[in-house]
Parts: structure tokens; sequence; C-alpha cells
């Protein structure tokens, strides 16, 4: 693994480079850098090697989404994105549908995973879009909002209520009756080709249902939000590093009153914090990784734990960082002002603040002496 896993931090490092704040800007990556990390299965790399994969521990594929995560957020977010769909399908689909799926998201094909409707965002219970049975046929109807990477997306894995239930169904982006609609001016991650899909009696086979219909709607979308918070998770490790990096070189070569910034104590403590911030939630990431390889029952606390951690961090810390390098970094497309966007979004996605606080919350009563 080790040998593999190197090659992919080069090519991660040689593919973003230094474009990250380029793509920004422009609100897109070049779908060659996306499918060259995919066809690497870079973007899903838990899955196994019998399907293509590479076959990483959480830990692992974390450490290489955080390396990510500090080079271009969008870039991590295609990987959330896709590692979200190759393990929903890891999970739920029977063994001839993963020996089909799992070596297309491994062989360069990209996918994107639809939850979230313009009623049903953390009350996914809401959920509109159905998947119904039409003879040898299920037909999908429905809205989803805020698809990251739809824009880039060969499948779609969407969510909808089914009989007796709910289902996943993987979707070929371009059937008849799927209509994308890229979402303009994003607040962050503005390259990640965040998009809004309509489905208007689109009719697939049985065949893509993963597992069956009817299975518990919680059940469905645990399965890949605890994917997803891993990620964002670890995502905003690579944020923090990257504000903290960045504060840290600002301070250390810009100075006022015939001193470094670095030398002045208030800039030092917001440096101090930077780096607390940054070291706690790499701590956290790992603890919840370490669960995950374990299969441990505390592992579903634990991602929620690390993804919280990591947002609220990083959202702090980057707005830190602003302060810190001031108008160096009050414009478009600098690297921290780019993180100041993008770790807002990560408070709002895979659970936001409040609902990790609530689930954590629960836990808390729960474990209660």
């Amino acid at each position: 693994m080790a040998e593999p896993l190197a090659a992919g931090y080069e090519l991660a490092d040689r593919l973003i480079g230094d474009r990250a704040n380029k793509w920004d800007l422009a609100g897109g990556i070049p779908v060659d850098v996306l499918r060259e990390l995919g066809a690497r299965g870079l973007l899903c790399g838990q899955v196994a090697e019998e399907h293509g994969g590479l076959g990483m521990s959480s830990r692992d594929n974390g450490e290489f989404t955080a390396h990510v995560g500090s080079r271009c957020s969008s870039v991590r977010s295609v990987m959330t994105s896709q590692g979200m769909a190759a393990w929903t399908i890891q999970r739920l689909a029977s063994a001839p549908q993963a020996g089909r799926l799992l070596p297309e998201l491994t062989g360069g094909k990209l996918a994107a995973v639809g939850f979230s409707e313009p009623d049903a965002g953390s009350d996914l219970a809401a959920m509109a879009t159905t998947i119904e049975p039409d003879g040898d046929a299920v037909v999908l109807d429905g809205y989803k909002v805020w698809v990251t990477g739809a824009a880039y997306a060969d499948l779609l894995v969407v969510f909808g209520k089914a009989e007796g239930g709910a289902a996943a169904v993987v979707v070929p982006a371009d059937a008849p009756g799927v209509r994308v609609e890229r979402i303009a001016d994003p607040l962050g991650c503005r390259a990640a080709g965040h998009t809004n899909v309509r489905f208007n009696g689109v009719r697939l086979p049985t065949s893509a249902v993963l597992g069956a219909a009817g299975l518990p709607l919680p059940l469905l979308v645990t399965t890949a939000l605890a994917y997803g918070r891993m990620s964002v998770a670890w995502g905003c490790v690579g944020i923090l590093r990257a504000c903290r990096t960045a504060a840290a070189r600002h301070a250390a070569t810009r100075s006022q009153f015939g001193k470094p910034l670095a030398e002045h104590q208030l800039v030092a403590r917001r440096l101090a914090e930077l780096y607390v911030a940054e070291q706690s939630a790499a701590r956290a990431c790992e603890h919840a990784s370490a669960a995950w390889d374990a299969g441990s029952p505390d592992m579903v606390v634990a991602t929620v734990l690390a993804k919280h951690v990591g947002a609220t961090s990083a959202a702090e810390a980057a707005a830190s960082a602003v302060q810190v390098l001031a108008s160096a970094a009050g414009h478009d497309g600098h690297v921290v002002a780019r993180a100041y966007r993008d770790a807002k979004l990560m408070e709002i996605i895979e659970g936001s603040n409040e609902m990790c606080q609530l689930i954590l919350a629960q836990h808390a009563v729960a474990t209660a002496d």
C-alpha cells in the first residue's frame, strides 16, 4: 500500500499544483484531472483491490483526503462524493451489482449522491423523491438539490421513497428524464460541481436498485452519511493545515513596528490557536478512523464528533487566518480567502453543526452513569 499511496500523493500534487485558486475563480475543475485521479482509485480509496480499488484503511484514506483538502477543497469535495457513492454501493449492493459498478468508479467514471431536497435537508424523512416499480423496471421522479460533483458525474446514486420504505438507485447522468442544473456562484467549494438535479419519469431496470427496495430510510442515509462525515472531517484538517501554513509564513516574513508579525503577542496567540485547532481536529479524526477500521460500536459517534470538531475548528481558524494576513488575504482566490468560504460550508454539509450537537447530546445522555 505504501508505494501506490505515495504515488497518489505525488499525482495529486502534480495535478492540482497551484491551480486551485484559478479553478475556484472559474468555478470548475478540468474533468480530465478528476478522471485521472479516479482511474488510479484515489477518489474512493477504500474500495477493495478485487474491485480495482486501493483497499485503503480509513486512516490512510483520511490522511490522503486531508492532503488533497489542504490543496483544494473542491477536489476534496468530489472525492467525498465519489467515496460516498462507492461506500453506499459496497454496503447495499448485491455481489453482482458491486462487481459491475465499483470497477467503474475505480476506473475513471465519476459519481455523485443525491440526498437533499427543497423540503428535506436535515429532515430526510420529508423526502418526496419516489422510486416506483413498473413491471420489470422502476420509475424515478423527484428533485434533488446541492448534489456535489454532479456537474462532472457519469452516475448518480439517488435516494428516494419506495414501496414499503426507501431505496437507493444508480442512475446514468445522461438518462432520459434527468436534468442537471449547475448552481451558479456557490459560497464555497466553487469548483466542486454543485448542482440541482431533476428526475422526470426516469425509467430504469430493476437491477439499478441497490440491494432491494423497501429498506429503512435511516439505514440508507446513515450508510452514506457516515462516510461523508468522515471525509469532510479529514478535509477540514486539510483546510486547517492550509490556513496554519499560510498564516505562519506570512507572520514570519511580514514586519510591522520593527519586528515580524509573529513576534507580536496577539498575532502569536492566533498562530498558536491555529496550531491547536489543526492538531485537535487531526486527533479527533484519527480516533474516528481507528474506530472505523476496528469496526467499533463507537464508530458512529466518533465520526460525528470528528466532523463537528473539524468543521467548527476550520471555520473559526479560517477567520483567524484572514485576520493575520489582513489585506493580503482580502481578495478572491487567495488560499485563505478560499478557505474562509469553504470552511463555512463544512459547518452545514453532511449534518449541520446543530444536528451534530443533537446527536452528541443524545449520546451524552445515553452514556451517563
